[in-house]
């Protein structure tokens, strides 16, 4: 399995800056990977050796629930004290490279596909103890607590230790799921959806749930609200709420991203302020 990453570096000069096809709209963002270049990487307090792609974050008329960063470190680099929020959940999801995570005391070592989740609360850090570049996926949303609910719990895993869960009557669309769907405790889910060759959504999917999905491998044409959009591995989507949504995979190998969603909790009856 291969695991995209922001190319970095810059692109050859075109003629026309837009080709690249980035949309930003009301109901959906579209970010190409091919975008993602140097100098739109951000560094980060308290990191060393360290860049990152912020490619979402709560924003008026954007990202509600969670940020979402792409993160490349140097060898030797990292992170004593990475999470600046006490009441911030995360997931790490390593595409390239070795990351050494010391969890709760406990220590990991993660490499391609490892998959970490950090509980609010979690004492976390991590190191690249590599010769190469470690790239990863960090998706943050702050906790929110529910009456008779405990904190969910942390753990690591990886893609190739968990199923694909296979839609009904199909074997060409289905989810890698890394919480059971029925732990009311949590209120994302992480999750990496896979098509294979011909498989598709066959609906406009319609509902409450905030998706940041980042393209991983594979090809596809997306929909969009109205727009088909063709997508490819290291492009990103945001879609709101109720965004339409629905997918064809296309080409001779799999599609899959990572798919980020709000879950499991009562939506709030109060307007964010402005």
């Amino acid at each position: 399995m291969t695991y995209a990453f922001p190319p970095g570096g810059m692109p050859p000069l075109s003629d026309d800056p837009a080709a690249a096809g980035a949309v930003f709209t009301p109901a959906y963002a579209f970010i190409p990977g091919s975008v993602m270049r140097d100098i739109v990487a951000s560094l980060l307090p308290g990191w060393e050796g360290t860049r990152a792609w912020i490619i979402a974050r709560p924003l008026t008329g954007f990202a509600e629930t969670f940020a979402q960063y792409a993160v490349e470190v140097a060898p030797g680099g990292g992170s004593d004290a990475p999470e600046p929020d006490a009441g911030a959940e995360g997931v790490l999801f390593v595409a390239a490279g070795e990351m050494q995570l010391t969890l709760n005391g406990a220590l990991y070592t993660l490499t391609a596909g490892g998959y970490a989740y950090l509980p609010p609360g979690a004492i976390w850090s991590l190191r690249n103890t590599g010769g190469a570049l470690l790239q990863f996926h960090w998706v943050r949303k702050r906790y929110e607590p529910a009456p008779g609910l405990a904190l969910p719990d942390a753990f690591v895993t990886s893609d190739t230790d968990n199923p694909v869960n296979w839609m009904p009557g199909t074997d060409k669309w289905g989810t890698t799921r890394f919480v059971e769907p029925s732990d009311l405790r949590h209120d994302m889910h992480v999750n990496i959806v896979t098509f294979h060759p011909g498989g598709r959504i066959p609906f406009a999917e319609t509902h409450i749930m905030e998706h940041g999905l980042y393209v991983l491998e594979g090809t596809a044409e997306y929909l969009l609200n109205k727009d088909w959009v063709k997508v490819q591995a290291g492009d990103f989507m945001w879609l709101r709420a109720w965004c339409p949504q629905a997918c064809i995979a296309t080409g001779d190998g799999p599609f899959r991203y990572m798919l980020y969603k709000d879950v499991n909790r009562h939506p709030s009856l109060t307007l964010a302020a402005k």
